[in-house]
């Protein structure tokens, strides 16, 4: 038996299987690269889920957690600790909010986020107590909460979870008018994914978002865009609400917030927003801890730069022409913006996974989804040789 054999015997024995992962287990990694544990080496086309938008073992993020390291690693909230105010005050300034609430996981900053707009819907807009709605939009993909997953049009996600909270309205994606129907008094939020990411990489028409904006500010409804797979670089901008110079009134954030490091979420808001909370009434034991804090800085100094986001434009141009190229050889459709593409194959051909597989055999790690698309969000760091490279491999696996 392999190393590998032997190691994913061992895993599957002793852990849950809430996962399907493809048959390779990594030991190291650099970059856009990774190398497993018989010394094969593979080009990261998923990245954490844009958990690693700046490479494996980034030089900046590692340098600043090993400071922090050898310093301070967890106080809890109940003392200040003197990363808190600098990590707080670089979010708020790169999301143009004035305040920040630190959270670990994604799933954990969307959850804050819906209390916040559920207390924002009671104490300022004069919700009644207990009847306050959010909308959101069908493949929708927040995290895998008991809350969450109750408005998931993933049957997977929900199936065998309920019951579930009440309180979320469900609307088809991309289209303004659903929103503007679902509208009402109770109304106190729209939660949405600018670019979704789990349901293959939906690019919502453009405008959509200006229309979304322009909504909630007429209803006096939050606006809450999930930036946490889209956000900090991955489409080409700081987050992919840039694309239509929309504003959100809340920006949820999380995965390359920690660098790919340790996790690390957040919510930023404005003070009439966020301010609604005091203490006692949420909190998290890690969140906002001096570590997380001090790659967070690391990581939005890396994003001062731009340097992040150009590299996603100018790349994502190639990896989306390169993969146009495509279409008609057994895929059948192609989008996504920046470094980050869904791609649709015909189902009578191939599955998703069976794609990934192939792909894996060639040196290249990809994930699927819902059935006969695969996700790539290689790093920030990769470079257009190794871009060409992953789409002839690609290439390779298709029936000719």
């Amino acid at each position: 038996m392999s190393v590998t054999s032997e190691f994913i015997a061992r895993s599957e024995r002793h852990s849950a299987h809430n996962y399907h992962p493809l048959p390779v287990v990594i030991r190291e990694a650099r970059g856009a690269w990774v190398t497993d544990v018989d010394g094969r080496r593979y080009l990261d086309c998923l990245a954490g889920y844009s958990s690693l938008n700046f490479g494996h073992g980034n030089e900046t993020i590692l340098a600043a957690a090993r400071e922090q390291l050898d310093r301070l690693t967890l106080t809890s909230r109940a003392f200040y600790h003197d990363r808190f105010a600098e990590f707080c005050a670089a979010l708020a300034e790169l999301t143009g909010k004035d305040m920040v609430l630190p959270m670990n996981t994604g799933a954990e900053a969307v959850e804050t986020a819906i209390k916040v707009a559920r207390k924002w819907g009671y104490e300022v807009k004069g919700v009644p107590d207990g009847k306050a709605k959010i909308i959101v939009a069908e493949g929708n993909f927040h995290g895998r909460t008991t809350t969450i997953v109750g408005f998931s049009t993933d049957p997977d996600a929900r199936g065998g979870f309920g019951p579930f909270a009440p309180g979320f309205t469900v609307v088809k994606y991309g289209h303004a008018d659903a929103i503007r129907d679902a509208i009402d008094e109770h109304t106190v939020a729209v939660l949405i994914e600018p670019i979704q990411g789990e349901a293959g990489v939906i690019v919502p028409p453009d405008g959509y978002l200006r229309q979304v904006r322009q909504l909630c500010s007429e209803h006096n409804v939050l606006f809450i865009a999930d930036e946490i797979q889209s956000g900090l670089g991955r489409t080409g901008e700081t987050f992919a609400c840039d694309h239509e110079g929309v504003v959100p009134d809340v920006y949820v954030l999380g995965k390359a917030l920690g660098g790919g490091v340790v996790p690390v979420s957040a919510v930023a808001a404005n003070a009439d927003v966020l301010g609604v909370i005091r203490p006692g009434q949420h909190g998290s034991t890690f969140g906002g801890n001096p570590l997380a804090c001090a790659v967070g800085v690391a990581v939005i100094g890396l994003l001062r730069t731009g340097e992040y986001q150009a590299r996603a434009r100018e790349l994502g141009a190639v990896l989306h022409r390169r993969l146009g190229e495509l279409v008609g050889r057994g895929v059948t459709g192609v989008r996504g913006r920046g470094l980050w593409a869904g791609v649709d194959f015909d189902p009578a051909l191939l599955t998703g996974r069976e794609v990934c597989e192939r792909l894996l055999e060639r040196g290249v790690l990809a994930k699927d989804t819902h059935g006969a698309t695969i996700r790539l969000a290689p790093p920030l760091v990769v470079t257009k040789e190794e871009v060409d490279w992953a789409v002839d491999r690609l290439a390779e696996v298709l029936p000719r």
